[in-house]
Order: C-alpha cells, then structure tokens, then sequence
C-alpha cells in the first residue's frame, strides 16, 4: 500500500459531499487573525440539508504564516479555509482520513518540522515555549485559540454526556483517530450551577 492511499483528495471529497448531500450546506468563518503574529483560525460548519437547525458538523484549521513555504505564504486565509472545509467534510461523512492528499503530499516531502523542535528552539517567527503556563502568561496561540485548547493534533473538541445520562460528563478530546495516539482529554466537571467548569 502506497504512502497516500488513504487520503482522498481535495476534489474527490469535494465531489463526494455533492452526491452524499446533494441539499447540503457548508461555511466558514474566520474566529480570529493576527496579521502581526501571522496566524488565522477558521471554524467551518456542515448541514446535510436545508431542513437541518443545527450543523451536522463543526471543524476547525489553524492556519500559520511561517510554516508557509515563500511561495504559498499569499494563500493562507484560502489554504486555511479550504482546510476547515475538507475536515467538516470528513468528520460528516467519514470513511477517510481528515486529512487531504494535498496536505500529506506536503508532509511527505517537508522536512521543517522535523528539522526543528519548536518547544525546545525558535525558527523564524515561531515562538517556543518551556512549559505550557509560559505559552498561555505571552498569550500566544499553540495551546487555546479563542477558547478552544489545542493538542498536537490541532484543536480539540468539546464533546459531553447527554441530558439522560446516570453521571454527567464533559471535556475537550483529542481530534486523531487512533486511540493510541490522542492526546489526553482535558476533562471539565459539573458545578452546583449547572455549567462545566475545567476539572483540577
């Protein structure tokens, strides 16, 4: 099996969420950006059909200027966007890796990240930290964008128990599929006033 097997293309993603959802809608909004830092985060939201109230499916792409090659560095925002796009696609219909033949095909053949530790050294504009309180006291992005924590698979997400459930739980778990590769959830516990508040 060849390295990009299990990853679907742009277009073919693209191509099945219109025949899988034909009535279906898509969007993205940019949640925040900083020109300065060189960062954007954009949240996209999937309805299967135009009777659907509440998206079927939310996802987000964290976009960064200096993991950008020079020649790619103009289409953040749209590489950013179309990124949201692909992984709320995925997340609603399943079946594949999040993740796009596009952006492996970078990986693949990127050697920055492994060439650099960014919690140990700073290349270019990319900030390191030693501890996570550090990165959070130069509110930095890295560790929570708008409120949402991120983990080295990208942001996390909120899941909780439902309203019927015998114990009521919530947290933000990591996004990778392999359960023996994510991340550990940050739990969250329910008060006295009904709201969930991180566990400590």
């Amino acid at each position: 099996m060849a390295f990009m097997d299990n990853y679907e293309g742009n277009k073919e993603r693209t191509d099945r969420w219109i025949a899988t959802y034909p009535q279906g809608r898509l969007e993205t909004h940019i949640v925040e950006f900083n020109a300065e830092k060189g960062y954007v985060l954009v949240q996209a939201k999937a309805w299967r059909n135009q009777t659907e109230i509440d998206p079927a499916g939310i996802d987000y792409a964290h976009g960064f200027l200096a993991a950008y090659s020079d020649k790619m560095r103009r289409w953040m925002v749209e590489d950013t966007c179309t990124s949201a796009l692909m992984r709320v696609m995925a997340l609603v219909m399943g079946g594949t890796e999040k993740v796009t033949k596009e952006v492996m095909s970078l990986v693949k053949t990127e050697t920055l990240a492994a060439d650099h530790d960014y919690w140990t050294t700073k290349f270019g504009d990319v900030p390191s930290y030693k501890t996570r309180e550090e990165a959070e006291e130069a509110d930095e992005t890295g560790w929570a964008v708008n409120g949402v924590p991120m983990c080295s698979h990208g942001s996390m997400r909120w899941n909780q128990s439902k309203p019927d459930a015998p114990k009521a739980w919530a947290g933000y778990f990591c996004s990778e599929k392999i359960k023996e590769k994510q991340c550990k959830p940050q739990w969250y516990v329910l008060t006295s006033d009904g709201t969930f508040k991180p566990q400590v």
